[in-house]
């Protein structure tokens, strides 16, 4: 093959070749002095050491805003986590198991800011068979809270259970929490309740949100509310 018939050199095998030799620029550290690029931040050509230096201040810059999130995010799971804690000592200090359903729905929407708060259950022992949070329960929607192994979260799209909620008109977003004696996930423990929170705000309970802290209040309901059965 004659030199003119060898293909041209590319941009691609330039960066490949120093991508290769490390130690080009240590031989011809001249050159590093010489290149100029433009800045991102004007029309200005800068060095390709202050270029590097702005790219470096960039990363650290969002580096920041992420230990700030982090550090933000930290300290709201702890305010729930206090919060949680506290609820738990509310429950386990109730004497009279006839009022834990309205403790605990006053208590979550109080502690915890949730504008709309309602729970049923069924199964109850004979004393509570006749009382407000037992009634209106269908056996489709038994079915249903039998069949969640975790919160639902998600907009509210007229499930049987908003009925329950005093202004379910503006009912948005809606956490539906099942209740049982033990894990939320363990369906060898029948479900014999549903826990309803709803917001205004469409985003407040939203598919892709984490559940941790609200599978820890079903479970804790559960566990509390269990004395009524």
């Amino acid at each position: 093959m004659t030199a003119s018939a060898l293909p041209p050199i590319t941009e691609d095998d330039i960066a490949e070749y120093l991508a290769n030799s490390p130690g080009f620029f240590e031989r011809h550290a001249e050159l590093l002095a010489s290149v100029v690029i433009n800045s991102p931040h004007g029309q200005r050509a800068v060095s390709l050491h202050e270029r590097q230096a702005e790219l470096l201040r960039e990363k650290i810059k969002v580096l920041e805003h992420r230990v700030m999130d982090m550090v933000r995010y930290g300290g709201e799971n702890a305010a729930i986590a206090r919060k949680i804690h506290d609820w738990s000592r509310q429950l386990a200090a109730a004497r009279n198991a006839g009022e834990l359903p309205a403790m605990v729905q006053a208590s979550i929407a109080q502690d915890f800011d949730v504008p709309q708060v309602a729970l049923r259950l069924w199964g109850v022992a004979d004393a509570y068979t006749g009382a407000a949070f037992t009634q209106g329960v269908s056996e489709d929607l038994r079915s249903f809270a039998a069949s969640l192994t975790m919160p639902f979260c998600g907009p509210n799209l007229g499930f049987e259970a908003t009925g329950w909620l005093a202004q379910a008109a503006q009912a948005q977003s809606l956490a539906l929490l099942p209740l049982r004696r033990g894990a939320i996930e363990d369906t060898d423990s029948p479900a014999f309740g549903l826990l309803v929170l709803a917001s205004h705000d469409a985003k407040r309970f939203d598919a892709t949100m984490g559940t941790d802290f609200l599978t820890h209040m079903a479970e804790l309901a559960g566990s509390a509310l269990s004395r009524l059965l």
